[in-house]
């Protein structure tokens, strides 16, 4: 793949594409957020650094996911609730804190290209062989379209947390554990994607309006919920 590294800090990025390049991967490394947005068209993968000298880097993700849809990790130092929660909610799919080890990363990134990358071998989290759109309520989920409708009004949702859904809403009768989710759509059960996982349902809940679409099951996971209904006990 052809990665685009943004990161200002030329030992950390001498790392990163070595470690990139070593595994098979051209990458572009720019440290300014005004060159990460020239070549994003060019990108099949993003890593993005937060601490940019001229622009914040989450006002950059914003920025870019305008512009380019390539699955994207943001690496940073910014280890707080608020900016990892900010990230994930911009579109990041995945959130690494420096210091990390290569290893950890590489193959995060290996899992994000296997759940967005069909040519990588990896399944449709939207179950795509469900034979067609799923409704409940007033809200449709359309995993040949990946789009989702909210009283024949598109709601766009960011590529994680519509495979959060799209998951449910492949069977829309059973519970899933949250391992089970954070397993087939993160490929990590621990570290930081049990965050991610309470942010995307959070994400999807808010930005569809229906609260209950997603439905909790305290002390156990998640389930296609009644999207007229609360989230339940």
């Amino acid at each position: 793949m052809h990665a685009l590294l943004v990161e200002d800090d030329d030992r950390m990025a001498h790392a990163l594409v070595t470690a990139l390049a070593q595994r098979g991967h051209t990458v572009r490394r720019v440290g300014r957020a005004s060159d990460a947005l020239q070549h994003a068209h060019e990108a099949e993968f993003v890593l993005l650094d937060l601490g940019l000298p001229d622009l914040d880097g989450l006002e950059l993700l914003r920025r870019l996911r305008a512009v380019c849809d390539a699955p994207l990790i943001v690496v940073t130092a910014r280890c707080g609730e608020r900016d990892i929660v900010q990230g994930l909610r911009a579109g990041a799919d995945d959130y690494v804190v420096k210091p990390f080890r290569t290893v950890e990363l590489m193959a995060r990134i290996d899992a994000v290209r296997r759940r967005t990358d069909p040519s990588s071998g990896g399944k449709d989290i939207g179950g795509g062989d469900t034979g067609g759109p799923v409704r409940t309520g007033d809200v449709e989920i359309d995993p040949a379209a990946r789009t989702v409708t909210v009283a024949g009004a598109e709601v766009r949702l960011t590529r994680r947390e519509y495979d959060v859904l799209a998951f449910l809403a492949a069977r829309p009768g059973e519970v899933h554990s949250r391992e089970e989710i954070l397993d087939r759509i993160w490929g990590d059960v621990y570290l930081t994607a049990s965050r991610s996982l309470d942010v995307h349902v959070a994400g999807v809940r808010a930005k569809t309006g229906r609260p209950g679409l997603i439905r909790t099951v305290r002390g156990f996971g998640y389930q296609l919920g009644a999207a007229d209904q609360d989230d339940g006990p």
